[in-house]
């Protein structure tokens, strides 16, 4: 799969591992995920996934990485379009727009320092979301947003003794035979929040 560039990010991104089907054109990131496919490594220790398509890009120290997500078709548990910041194997989070067991999209946060802690966030009833992942040296903070102006803290963290990071973007169909994802808006830039808690 060939690399993509997109205006603003550093470049240009490498596929980590290789999606179905993608590309970048009007401003609009697709991928395509197989099925069965996730990021995640369950704290019982009975799961370890690394094989969801995603595509990095290098990331500054302080960094602020937006996007419009939507998923053509939720179908299947756990279809997901995913922002994500990555040190290593054992140090990730990931930002999700997924179908719940519930059977609604959500919001839905996993960091990662070894294994995984997954959390639910809130319910979304329209067909995408916006969604927010920066650092400031040496916190992370995870935020998403209805309309792109009001945004909404759902995560603050750190990756425990990382000093370098990839940021980028990637689908998921864990539980299903495949989902396509869907990011525009795409904005990344070097300029810290003003305010974390209400994402100003």
């Amino acid at each position: 799969m060939n690399t993509i560039e997109i205006p603003g990010l550093n470049g240009p991104g490498v596929w980590d591992i290789a999606p179905v089907d993608a590309d970048f054109s009007d401003g609009v990131l697709s991928i395509t995920a197989p099925g069965g496919t996730d990021l995640f490594t369950d704290p019982m220790g009975s799961t370890i996934k690394d094989d969801a398509p995603r595509i990095a890009f290098p990331a500054d120290a302080r960094f602020t990485l937006s996007a419009r997500v939507s998923v053509d078709a939720f179908v299947s548990t756990f279809d997901a379009g995913v922002l994500f910041v990555w040190t290593d194997a054992l140090r990730w989070g990931k930002l999700c727009f997924e179908f719940s067991p519930q059977g609604q999209p959500m919001v839905v946060t996993v960091t990662t320092n070894g294994v995984s802690d997954d959390c639910n966030h809130v319910p979304v009833t329209q067909d995408h979301v916006y969604m927010r992942i920066s650092r400031m040296d040496p916190a992370i903070a995870m935020h998403y947003s209805l309309d792109g102006q009001t945004w909404h803290m759902v995560r603050y963290f750190a990756l425990a003794g990382a000093t370098s990071f990839a940021v980028g973007f990637s689908a998921q169909s864990p539980t299903g035979n495949g989902s396509t994802a869907r990011f525009s808006e795409i904005r990344y830039s070097t300029e810290p929040i003003a305010d974390l808690r209400s994402g100003v």
